[in-house]
């Protein structure tokens, strides 16, 4: 007996923005486990940082609480990253897809302190050029350290330009000096010509960040279908361990092995967030064409096997509408 199919449903095909945002490649190079793995050593390079950050403060360093909490949050992201980073080529559903939230999570708080040390950066250009007060700056996030490490002056006149007017007169006479202030301070620390490249830099950086976001996100959800295309329970239609149609079995739920302890916990929110992202059904992806038919809807397609019996060469031959039956030919006797 045929086993029961899902009933006729319609779905619209994602549009192409939704698809751009799945990539099947790496920079169209190379595969996505290479991608992931090249991505997740660049993150670990860059999380070494905090155990030098922690190292200065035995040289009697002063180090402000913001960096403070930066620093023992990179060690922290350091060491889940030396174990989840093998289980990238390992191809570990629940390991793969903890490195994939452990990257976006990651670049929003990296994102958080980037803005907090920028603002930090600019209100600082700003009191400097008005009312340069070294007190005041070591109020703000990361003040005290940017104030050291900057190189700033404390000039008796504060000006953004001096017109000396000299005019003759008996000798001896000084110079008179005139301060002129130009604008908004604010602005012009932010609007100068090397403010602008910093942020255009910073913007051209977090614009490939995004895309090594998508990449992880994108392995991590291959793994995870593919893990369910080979222990899925259900071999036709959506609906065993979902109770929506258009989503696959979630391979952490409850009943399952994968679902069990702690590990099924975490799969379970991991999941649960964007659920149509990672179980959700893709209409034009290469791989749901051979699952199966576990996301599609159609009725397998039935092909007709002659039943054994007479040829049908013979049956044309028979019925008059075909060459006669082929006859031997007798060998003449010697």
């Amino acid at each position: 007996m045929m086993p029961a199919y899902p009933p006729e449903t319609t779905t619209m095909a994602l549009p192409a923005i939704f698809r751009m945002l799945r990539p099947k490649t790496f920079l169209y190079l190379i595969s996505l486990r290479t991608g992931t793995e090249m991505i997740a050593l660049t993150l670990l390079i860059n999380k070494v940082s905090g155990i030098y950050g922690l190292l200065a403060i035995l040289t009697g360093y002063h180090l402000s609480w913001l960096q403070l909490t930066m620093y023992i949050y990179s060690i922290g992201v350091l060491g889940a990253l030396v174990y989840l980073s093998p289980h990238i080529k390992r191809q570990s559903p629940l390991q793969c897809l903890a490195l994939a939230w452990l990257y976006v999570l990651d670049s929003l708080i990296n994102a958080t302190y980037t803005a907090l040390f920028g603002t930090t950066w600019f209100l600082m250009l700003a009191r400097h050029i008005n009312d340069p007060a070294p007190d005041d700056d070591d109020k703000l996030p990361g003040g005290k350290m940017m104030n050291d490490t900057a190189g700033f002056t404390s000039p008796e006149v504060n000006a953004t330009r001096v017109e000396v007017v000299a005019t003759p007169a008996m000798p001896g006479q000084k110079a008179v000096a005139a301060g002129v202030n130009d604008g908004s301070a604010l602005g012009h620390a932010v609007f100068q010509s090397g403010s602008i490249a910093s942020i255009s830099v910073i913007c051209a950086l977090w614009t490939i960040r995004i895309y090594f976001c998508l990449v992880v996100m994108a392995y991590a959800r291959g793994v995870l279908r593919q893990h369910i295309l080979m222990t899925s329970s259900n071999n036709f239609g959506l609906h065993g361990g979902s109770e929506r149609t258009d989503l696959a079995e979630n391979p952490f739920r409850e009943g399952r092995e994968e679902g069990e302890g702690w590990k099924g916990r975490l799969g379970r929110i991991m999941t649960s967030v964007g659920k149509g992202y990672w179980l959700g059904k893709d209409d034009e992806d290469e791989w749901v064409r051979g699952t199966g038919e576990r996301f599609t809807n159609k009725k397998r397609l039935n092909i007709k096997v002659p039943e054994p019996g007479v040829g049908e060469r013979e049956r044309r031959a028979r019925s008059g509408t075909g060459p006669p039956p082929m006859v031997k030919k007798q060998e003449a006797s010697s």
